[in-house]
């Protein structure tokens, strides 16, 4: 830029994009200093090499400028994780599959996972199964970025949303009239409503640790009090 150009001629553009012709650097320079620009070599290799006038401090801004903008309206993609067991039963693996679906709508990757414990790890091919199954459930929804893989005590696949793929639309519920909405009777005790709130579900989606041994050792110390109890009477 400016002095620090070293060829002995440069083809010159000006600040508008029209071509100046071929002349000595130093001439060059002479006119960007007469327009109050700066002198840039955009194409070195070129023969001659070209150089344009510019303001090389607004463009720098201008360039730093669009970089920012173009990182604010970059999406961060996280990593999510799905875990299971190889016994996981097939209802909640159809609510786990829903939710993998979920994050890929949210344009997340997810990390889907089989843990195995004890003698589970003798059938690894129980993991593979499940994971499978899954991967046909999400096709076309879902690309497989990297196929199951036994990890220690852990097998587990990553996928990511399938190009092009959109999820269904959650349809708006209809707002219920008034003539539809039952009104308790003068005198008679309001009911509180005892319908279960739904708790939000963390990044990591767990299946319940049972310990099966636990619950064998509460069933027989049921029946050795039942069978007390027998005796008593």
């Amino acid at each position: 830029m400016n002095e620090r150009i070293r060829a002995r001629e440069v083809r010159l553009i000006d600040e508008n994009g029209e071509m100046m012709g071929v002349m000595p650097p130093i001439r060059a320079l002479d006119i960007a200093r007469d327009r109050n620009l700066d002198l840039v070599e955009v194409s070195p290799n070129g023969i001659p090499p070209v150089c344009k006038l510019m303001d090389y401090g607004r463009y720098k801004y201008e360039q730093a400028k669009k970089e920012n903008e173009a990182r604010k309206n970059q999406k961060t993609i996280t990593l999510k994780e799905i875990r299971m067991r190889p016994r996981t039963d097939e209802h909640d693996v159809e609510v786990k599959t829903r939710k993998i679906q979920e994050f890929l709508a949210e344009g997340d990757k997810v990390r889907v996972s089989v843990q195995f414990r004890g003698a589970e790890m003798r059938h690894p091919d129980l993991g593979r199964k499940l994971l499978d199954e899954i991967a046909e459930v999400l096709k076309g929804s879902a690309t497989i970025e990297r196929s199951p893989i036994m990890e220690g005590r852990m097998m587990s696949m990553i996928v990511s949303r399938a190009p092009g793929w959109e999820p269904p639309k959650k349809q708006a519920t209809p707002p219920t009239s008034q003539s539809q909405t039952a009104q308790p009777k003068s005198g008679s005790p309001s009911i509180p409503d005892q319908t279960p709130q739904e708790s939000d579900t963390a990044d990591v989606v767990d299946d319940d640790d049972v310990d099966d041994d636990d619950v064998d050792d509460d069933d027989a110390h049921d029946n050795d009090a039942h069978d007390n109890d027998a005796d008593a009477e």
